[in-house]
């Protein structure tokens, strides 16, 4: 009766939503002067990552990617889009609410941690996060209104700081849109999903609306409940050399979890692989922003500022390791986090010549305050608390500043010099042990330099290298007592350094063919790696990482886009003997491709594969995962306003894995001390999801 129900509610829902987009299309009509928009960064128009990007950006491994590349890619989830950076994989190892795992350059990023992302100015990362350092969350962004994604790998870039030592992405949403977007989908395993977007003219700027619904119960035994409402307003004016824009989002999101299983469940006791050990996993997250920014050119320069106010709760309840700690109630945890965000950023670029030789300055001050009332973990049981493990009230404030130099020496060299400094102040209050509480701070200075020489045929080449960081969780800071053992424990450093250099090359020699081709290594002096029985990272000892990277991106016809990456890498603890110098989780080898056609006659299609390999799950190199392969295909029709696709997700039924951990659990039944296993999560099983939209 409750299932019926709520299946009636999610059916209202779209139903509502149809009508909402009806009533908007007969409410407005646009004029053709108030349609359209050229999706542009500076003076660069991008269309993908076929856009000229020769004298526009400092390194191989940076670019710029329009909503033309992702418009027909088939997604299963939002945290997919960061797949259009090269080299980069998306999985997940529990419900679709949660953050997804991330993959790039050797690094499981887990949920963040080396990998910086932001939308419209917001930065999306959370430091000191119940569930994981860096806590990075993309659930909250609606595809449809992403015009521009810019992306960099490496810390070379002085304008960005914390968690982007393995790369940094940056989410731009459209200022307006030149018809109005209704879509509507469902599919296998109850999978519900509406958009409504549109853009009027109202004064001097365009007001920019969009609302998402989602509902799915997923492939699993127990069903997932996702039910995910998002919504965004944007008030943008823009007169080409100043203007100003207002944002603010909503994101709500519910569901049920099934975490990774170990394998002698399934193979000794005929356990399904998309089964639950503890079927009250799940969680529960909500986030509500406002944010604004403006900017101006003049005879003077260039100057931007932004500010942002953020709230987030959250809450998550896991059970990694069954009945290891605990026998009789299990060993499922209860993890929160609630927080208030503020900060801002300014920066000012302006032009010089310095004897005939062309100068561009900038300089930024970055301001962030994170407010934690309650960030904590707790030992439960059916989501209900049990006992309190941690509880603490965290105050965090960061302050970065930088400088960046670009020369143009020569027509065809130049340098890009940056020095960037950051200041960290934590306070810490633990409301279970005050032996716990504390204040502590650290510094950071960072210099980068890059040489950009070219183009010569079509042909650009780079020399990166600098220092970046990432801050450590602030309870780590001031630790004395470990609240579960009651023994001393060990104060982690505040801020961990690292270094890399990069050698590349753009070329766009072969026209409609645009490849880069880079060789990197990086360092950090200390490593976050993940915990299964604490279900976050903990800070682990120094460690390397050097690669090769390949990116293809052609398009012989107008109607046809074909693109190839290949990123092979090496990582490894240092300082270690040889038997524990295997980084766990460090994807080696990544590839990933697709074509996609766009016919003049409405026809258009997308195929895409995804392969990864080369995990170690273990220091001593003694246990690997396999491999996994996935392909998705979408194909569709469109015929002037109207649109109707189908997307087949794991097209050929791949049963391989998203994410592979090695670490003990205990099964019921089992001896005290547990097993140390292979703990797996499934990729989804080949599903089909329709959808038909209109513009009006």
């Amino acid at each position: 009766m409750i299932k019926n129900q709520l299946f009636s509610n999610r059916h209202i829902s779209l139903v509502v939503f149809f009508f909402l987009g009806i009533l908007s299309s007969t409410a407005y009509a646009h004029t053709e002067e108030e349609a359209g928009a050229i999706s542009e960064l500076g003076v660069l128009e991008v269309t993908g990552r076929a856009s000229d990007l020769l004298g526009q950006t400092d390194s191989a491994s940076s670019g710029v990617v329009g909503q033309p590349e992702f418009e027909f890619r088939p997604l299963s989830r939002p945290g997919e889009l960061v797949e259009v950076v090269p080299g980069m994989m998306a999985t997940q190892h529990s419900g679709s609410g949660k953050a997804n795992q991330y993959f790039l350059r050797g690094f499981n990023l887990d949920h963040g941690t080396d990998f910086s992302g932001m939308i419209d100015g917001v930065p999306l990362n959370l430091p000191t996060h119940g569930h994981g350092q860096g806590y990075l969350d993309l659930n909250s962004i609606i595809p449809e209104l992403v015009d521009i994604v810019e992306f960099g790998k490496g810390p070379y870039h002085a304008e960005v700081g914390d968690f982007s030592s393995a790369g940094h992405v940056r989410f731009h949403t459209k200022h307006r849109m030149d018809k109005g977007l209704l879509k509507l989908g469902f599919g296998e395993y109850d999978y519900y999903r509406g958009v409504l977007a549109n853009s009027h003219r109202i004064g001097d700027g365009d007001l920019l609306y969009g609302m998402e619904v989602n509902f799915s119960e997923g492939p699993w035994v127990k069903e997932e409940s996702v039910n995910k409402f998002n919504g965004l307003l944007r008030y943008t004016v823009d007169h080409g050399y100043m203007g100003y824009s207002l944002v603010g989002t909503v994101y709500h999101n519910n569901w049920d979890a099934t975490e990774q299983i170990p394998k002698r469940a399934v193979e000794r006791r005929n356990f399904s692989e998309r089964g639950t050990l503890d079927e009250t996993d799940g969680g529960d997250m909500e986030r509500y922003s406002l944010s604004g920014n403006w900017w101006r050119q003049s005879e003077y320069g260039e100057t931007e500022l932004s500010a942002y106010a953020v709230y987030s709760d959250f809450n998550l309840y896991s059970n990694f390791t069954f009945f290891l700690d605990d026998p009789v109630n299990g060993d499922q945890i209860t993890q929160r986090d609630r927080r208030y965000i503020f900060g801002g950023d300014g920066n000012h670029t302006w032009y010089d010549d310095w004897f005939g030789i062309e100068v561009k300055n900038k300089v930024g001050l970055q301001i962030r305050h994170d407010y934690i009332p309650n960030v904590g973990l707790y030992k439960s049981r059916a989501r209900r608390v049990l006992r309190t493990v941690s509880e603490h009230e965290v105050s965090q404030t960061s302050f970065g500043v930088y400088w960046e130099n670009e020369t143009q020496w020569a027509e065809k060299f130049k340098t890009i010099l940056g020095v960037r400094g950051d200041f960290y102040l934590f306070d810490v209050e633990s409301h279970r042990l005050s032996v716990n509480s504390g204040t502590t701070s650290d510094a950071q200075f960072s210099p980068k330099l890059s040489f950009v020489l070219g183009p010569w045929h079509d042909t650009e080449y780079y020399l990166n290298m600098g220092y970046g960081f990432h801050s450590n969780d602030a309870r780590g800071t001031t630790i004395q007592v470990d609240p579960e053992s009651g023994n001393s424990a060990e104060q982690i450093e505040p801020l961990v350094s690292s270094r890399g250099i990069e050698v590349g090359m753009r070329t766009q020699y072969i026209p409609g063919l645009v490849s880069t081709l880079s060789l990197w290594w990086l360092e950090l002096d200390s490593e976050l790696v993940f915990v299964g029985d604490g279900g976050s990272t903990e800070a682990s000892g120094k460690s390397q990482r050097y690669g090769l990277e390949l990116t293809n991106y052609y398009k012989p016809f107008d109607w046809l886009t074909l693109d190839f990456d290949v990123a092979l890498t090496q990582s490894e603890f240092i300082g270690m003997p040889a038997n524990a110098r295997q980084v766990p989780n460090s994807v080696g080898t990544t590839i990933s491709g697709g074509a996609t056609i766009d016919l003049p006659n409405g026809i258009f299609g997308s195929l895409r594969v995804r392969h990864f390999d080369d995990v170690p799950l273990i220091e001593d190199g003694s246990v690997f995962a396999d491999s996994t392969t996935v392909v998705n295909l979408g194909v569709g029709y469109r015929y002037k306003d109207f649109r109707i696709e189908v997307n087949v997700l794991n097209l050929f039924d791949s049963n391989d894995s998203d994410i592979t951990y090695y670490y003990p659990s205990r099964l019921s039944g089992e001896a005290s001390g547990g097993v140390n296993d292979v703990l797996f999560h499934p990729v989804e099983p080949r599903n089909v999801r329709v959808q038909a939209s209109m513009r009006f």
